[in-house]
């Protein structure tokens, strides 16, 4: 099982952290488990070891107010992921209130983590700056260097494969097109600095590759 920056000792803390008074071991490996399914091929645990590396090493400097419903929400953000539907985030978000709650988590942290979770869509700006730093951690992809930008391009469309060819570029282009519009990319001050630039220069690549 390949998420060399977590650890069961981790979820344990985690859990603790939110006031968890049945902790569910199961639960942890049900979680890492989604991400292994043989059909994906970005939204898996090389995605979660790429967000935690991240958080792990920019939680200061994003100056969280609830970091254990944060690195929670990391872990639940596409537990649930069909590419064939438009509700993951609603799905994943529903299903880590209610395994957190089973699991003794307070109402108020599991309820900071279904919020979170629902920010992942990119539906709407992020309603606090929690929201900021875990949409900005889910779009650090963005600003990849070009080779690993094309990879995750390959493999979006590799889980998109049922789709016709025309139709994924001409969704896919609408989608990229749409954060290349935003006035900033990123929410918080570490991600614009880190990467506003490069994730620009990459999505007008990828869009332009779309179009021909």
């Amino acid at each position: 099982m390949r998420v060399p920056t977590h650890s069961l000792t981790r979820w344990r803390q985690l859990l603790g952290a939110v006031g968890a008074h049945r902790p569910d071991d199961s639960l942890y490996h049900e979680i890492l488990e989604r991400y292994q399914s043989p059909q994906r091929h970005y939204h898996t645990t090389e995605h979660l070891e790429e967000l935690l590396a991240l958080w792990h090493r920019h939680e200061r400097a994003l100056e969280p107010a609830h970091p254990a419903e944060i690195e929670l929400a990391i872990l639940f953000h596409d537990a649930i992921h069909d590419p064939l539907r438009t509700d993951n985030e609603r799905r994943s978000a529903v299903w880590a209130m209610s395994a957190l709650t089973a699991a003794g988590v307070a109402d108020d942290a599991a309820s900071r983590v279904e919020q979170l979770v629902l920010a992942t869509k990119h539906a709407a700006p992020p309603a606090t700056h929690d929201e900021e730093i875990l949409v900005d951690l889910d779009l650090s992809i963005l600003a990849a260097s070009p080779e690993r930008f094309e990879q995750y391009e390959h493999q979006i469309r590799a889980e998109y494969a049922e789709v016709p060819v025309t139709v994924f570029r001409e969704k896919r282009r609408e989608i990229l097109a749409r954060f290349l519009a935003r006035p900033q990319i990123y929410h918080t001050e570490v991600f614009r600095h880190r990467g506003e630039r490069q994730a620009r220069t990459n999505l007008e690549r990828s869009i332009e590759a779309l179009a021909r």
